[in-house]
């Protein structure tokens, strides 16, 4: 992607901002595109698949999924978001959501993929993960092979975004590997920035193999200085220690929009569609629209190629 400016992203949130304010989009009612997704995938059609991961639970890695999928949906795309949380799976409850079936039915072969898909109100569809059902955390080769056979089925969408579970279940590491796109999420606290360079290791040496797109995102951010500052370190300690690159793709202000959002149970892209963490989410998508997915190898097919190990 070539190396992140700092001042980039709070210039261009400062203009966004001032350009919603002159607009008076600020209280404006939320409107949603909503695209067919109804089309097959098309010969030329490729679909992003970006996962999401952190080294911890607690660092707001499913919110960035949730409000990025919602980010993507207003641009028109067609956008399904995954909890790819095999064991204790919590999208659901920040989308206000009570699905009646999840991924444990697909992998326990006893719904298809297409029939476990949720239509949400924000314009994008929705696959539940499972919770508590620890023994699909870890999937034997049949039930990774079926799983691969359903996922085959939904590549008629624009953006596949993966919530993965946090930690390194074999799932999750399976998930990395075939992204396009893996976003680290970390924050500011000690532990966090020491687990993302652990996941990072992991990524780096488990999958050394795999051609890993990796970017770190920093959450809960006082300043851009801040998100800067923590990138670097963990950017130069990665470079230094594991001989590999990791861009840095933006950081989300610490606000408390995001956290009156997750009681109301809806997004903060929603519920304050001009507060600084959904102008920084806009801009970080943004960034990644001008990345363009190597049409030659993406996709779901790439996708299931490399979650297969193949």
């Amino acid at each position: 992607m070539g190396e992140y400016v700092m001042d980039d992203q709070a210039q261009e949130l400062r203009e966004l901002m001032s350009q919603r304010r002159a607009s008076g989009s600020a209280g404006s009612s939320y409107i949603m595109k909503r695209p067919d997704f109804r089309s097959s995938e098309k010969a030329g059609h490729k679909t992003r698949v970006i996962a999401i991961t952190s080294g911890k639970g607690g660092v707001g890695k499913s919110n960035i999924a949730v409000n990025m999928a919602i980010g993507y949906a207003e641009t028109g795309k067609k956008v399904l978001l995954i909890d790819g949380d095999l064991g204790m799976a919590n999208v659901n409850v920040l989308l206000n959501i009570v699905p009646k079936y999840n991924l444990m039915h697909v992998i326990t072969q006893q719904k298809k993929m297409h029939e476990i898909i949720v239509d949400t109100e924000f314009g994008f569809k929705f696959i539940a993960g499972a919770n508590g059902f620890s023994r699909i955390a870890n999937l034997d080769e049949e039930e990774l092979q079926y799983f691969a056979n359903e996922f085959s089925t939904i590549g008629n969408t624009d953006i596949i975004i993966i919530d993965t579970g946090a930690g390194i279940a074999r799932n999750v590491l399976q998930f990395i590997a075939a992204a396009d796109d893996v976003f680290v999420v970390t924050t500011p606290e000690p532990t966090a920035i020491t687990d993302a360079y652990g996941i990072i290791k992991i990524i780096t040496t488990e999958l050394l193999n795999k051609d890993i797109n990796l970017k770190l995102l920093v959450n809960r951010v006082r300043s851009a200085d801040e998100g800067k500052r923590i990138s670097d370190r963990i950017i130069t300690i990665v470079a230094q220690f594991l001989n590999y690159r990791v861009d840095y793709i933006g950081y989300v202000y610490d606000d408390p929009a995001v956290s009156a959002s997750v009681i109301r149970q809806k997004p903060f892209i929603v519920v304050s569609p001009s507060s600084k963490p959904a102008m920084c989410l806009k801009h970080i998508i943004g960034r990644i629209e001008k990345t363009e997915v190597d049409p030659s190898a993406a996709g779901v097919t790439r996708f299931l190629s490399k979650f297969l190990g193949k």
